[in-house]
């Protein structure tokens, strides 16, 4: 899709380029889906994502690379670090930010498809890229400003809902129940005196829940009785605790099982391994594999403790 970018040269004022027409914003990748999402706590830190078209920031952005190139992104895109795009902790995906790195006056127009960073000082996360069109890729980070562009995240979302109509948030109509009358028996004849008749017991109320529309997509559920196996599913092990915050939080998001970070020393190096399980057999592994490799983990493999 086009994305503007403007540079500085000399002490000429950085010019933006315009932002991408709403016709531009039909070009979105294969897989991916309007996603907001729920609360998430990572590291002790709660983040609440939802739909502010009038946010801005400023902090510090990074990027990211091969680590995560060609696997999915928090909202089911195929990440590709030679494309322009974004990881952000809250805004909605996919959404337009426009991005200035306030060091050099560059501002580049990118695209958040993915959850991320996962570091108190840090604001955003861009692809390869961005990092290098916005002049920091060296560098590895860079002060900036972020602004959402309401009218183009908007376009951008009806695009994505248009052509994934069941990720549309929905709301569930309120349980209707059915009215179960008990008649009442005849006044009994007055002969003098008044006879009080109470009336029969009513049944209660039998609830009738209105399904929505959609069906939610099925998790799969790792049983948490039964034997301790020690058998997992390894999706990656990395140097940096922050890349392996950033696979636990996709395959949270991805709804597959229960995620671990188990650091693991290696000579004198730390090494933080992503692990889903524990695992109660071998089938139920062989399952979970193939399914963790469908989103693009290809080094996923099984492991026994």
């Amino acid at each position: 899709m086009g994305l503007g970018l403007a540079g500085c040269a000399g002490t000429n004022p950085p010019v933006t380029a315009p932002p991408p027409g709403p016709a531009a914003t039909a070009d979105l990748p294969d897989g991916g889906t309007y996603k907001v999402g729920n609360p998430y706590e990572i590291a002790g830190t709660w983040y609440y994502p939802s739909e502010d078209y009038a946010h801005i920031e400023e902090g510090v952005a990074s990027w990211y690379g091969q680590d995560f190139h060609g696997k999915r992104t928090a909202n089911g895109e195929r990440y590709d670090m030679n494309g322009v795009s974004a990881a952000h902790p809250t805004l909605p995906m996919p959404s337009i930010v426009k991005v200035t790195n306030l060091d050099n006056g560059r501002v580049l127009s990118v695209r958040i498809n993915d959850r991320g960073p996962f570091h108190s000082k840090r604001v955003i996360d861009l692809s390869r890229r961005a990092a290098q069109l916005l002049g920091f890729y060296e560098a590895g980070t860079a002060r900036v400003r972020v602004e959402i562009d309401a009218q183009q995240s908007l376009d951008l979302k009806n695009v994505a809902l248009k052509r994934n109509p069941g990720e549309m948030p929905m709301i569930a109509a309120a349980p209707r129940g059915s009215i179960n009358a008990s008649a009442l028996p005849p006044p009994a004849p007055v002969t003098g005196e008044i006879k009080t008749v109470a009336a029969a017991p009513a049944k209660p109320p039998q609830a009738k829940v209105v399904s929505p529309a959609v069906a939610p997509k099925p998790a799969v559920a790792i049983p948490a009785s039964g034997p301790t196996t020690g058998l997992f599913i390894q999706a990656g092990a990395f140097a940096q605790m922050e890349n392996a915050r950033r696979l636990e939080q996709q395959l949270k998001e991805l709804g597959i099982g229960t995620t671990v970070i188990l650091p693991f020393a290696s000579g004198d190096k730390q090494i933080f391994r992503v692990r889903l399980g524990p695992l109660v057999d071998q089938n139920m592994a062989d399952a979970l594999l193939t399914r963790v490799k469908g989103y693009g983990y290809d080094d996923a493999q099984i492991v026994r403790d």
